[in-house]
């Protein structure tokens, strides 16, 4: 069963849900967060709203220290961001663009893909993440997405595959 998008000026019950677990996890709870968005994903399912799919899988990512995992949620949230469309970006919140996505998905792709030691899909992911970086918002978003796109790239160059203290991440 997948859940259908939400219709514009409705609630977005996926996205308030999916909202809380994100608290819960920067709270510390890692396994609490991740159980729910696992549940999420679930009630989503893989042809959901492609919105839905990307902002939880992009989430989920978050919760894992093993870059292998992470890679994989990371990878359904880049699949699921290709499906969205900018209209269905708009209904979720009038701002919201699905150009403004693509730096952090391929900013966490980056890192994954370095951290297992697979330096030139990194530096593919990061050139990706610096040619979309562009379009960011001159504010502290923006500014802390900068910075760890340049924080990866000299990670890449130096072929240090530690995990960066500015990532997000599980920590419990």
């Amino acid at each position: 069963m997948t859940a259908p998008p939400t219709a514009p000026g409705s609630p977005d019950h996926i996205m308030e849900a999916m909202a809380r677990a994100v608290a819960e996890g920067r709270a510390g709870r890692t396994a609490d967060a991740r159980r729910e968005l696992l549940a999420l994903w679930s009630s989503i399912g893989v042809t959901g709203d492609p919105l839905h799919r990307c902002a939880v899988a992009h989430h989920l990512a978050d919760l894992y220290e093993d870059p292998a995992q992470a890679l994989a949620w990371d990878v359904r949230a880049l699949d699921a961001a290709d499906a969205v469309t900018e209209q269905r970006a708009r209904e979720h919140h009038a701002d919201l663009h699905i150009a403004g996505f693509y730096p952090s998905l391929h900013l966490n792709l980056a890192d994954d893909y370095r951290r297992l030691g697979a330096f030139e899909a990194a530096a593919d992911h990061i050139d990706a993440a610096t040619k979309s970086g562009p379009g960011l918002a001159q504010d502290s978003y923006g500014d802390l997405l900068r910075g760890a796109i340049r924080e990866v790239a000299q990670a890449i160059a130096r072929r240090d595959r530690a995990p960066r203290a500015s990532a997000p991440g599980a920590t419990a």
